[in-house]
């Protein structure tokens, strides 16, 4: 018995339709991809805001001083900094700056109310100031006491701060109660976003 050998393969109408596939699904999945990347990357930022900010705090009791959070609200980074009492006093960083992801930044975009009972005008923490007393322009600063205690750059308590940042897929706010418990809210990036808590 012989078996006859038949062409193998496929026909360029077939291929053609394949590629046609495959273009329509990478045309429906990359914007959808592009998104879904943009929404890890700020709400793996908020987070780690967060965690930065709960770092500062318990550095504060470790030390037995005030540490703060300096937030430098143009170039999207951050770092710690505690109070040196001896020697020269002064803030000194802990470590090197933090960096936001490439398209997200310190700021509520077009958002007009703050989260629920936290603020009643949105605003950043009011500026860092340096070791004579004078503000650093483009600063936000969140101050802790050794206690664990938000407090005023004259050690004053504070009541709720929130530091705020944004990208393309929404705005989080990372609440500082003002007895340093934290909370973190989002909220789309549209002016009458609703904000929910993560």
């Amino acid at each position: 018995m012989t078996r006859r050998l038949t062409d193998a393969g496929f026909s360029a109408v077939e291929l053609l339709i394949v590629v046609a596939l495959m273009g329509s699904l990478a045309a429906i999945t990359v914007p959808i991809s592009g998104t879904m990347i943009d929404d890890i990357q700020i709400r793996g930022d908020a987070h780690a805001v967060s965690g930065t900010l709960a770092l500062t705090k318990m550095t504060a009791a470790a030390k037995f001083t005030r540490a703060r959070l300096l937030v430098n609200l143009g170039a999207g980074t951050y770092r710690i900094e505690t109070w040196r009492r001896t020697g020269t006093p002064g803030w000194v960083a802990e470590g090197s700056d933090l960096r936001l992801s490439a398209q997200n930044g310190f700021g509520f975009g077009a958002l007009a109310t703050a989260p629920p009972n936290t603020q009643v005008a949105l605003a950043q923490p009011v500026p860092c100031l340096d070791a004579a007393e004078v503000a650093i322009a483009g600063t936000a600063c969140v101050i802790y006491n050794s206690r664990g205690t938000p407090i005023s750059a004259g050690g004053a308590p504070v009541t709720t701060q929130d530091v705020y940042l944004g990208g393309p897929t929404g705005v989080f706010g990372v609440v500082i109660g003002a007895t340093g418990q934290q909370q973190v809210w989002r909220s789309n990036v549209m002016a009458g976003g609703v904000w929910v808590q993560q």
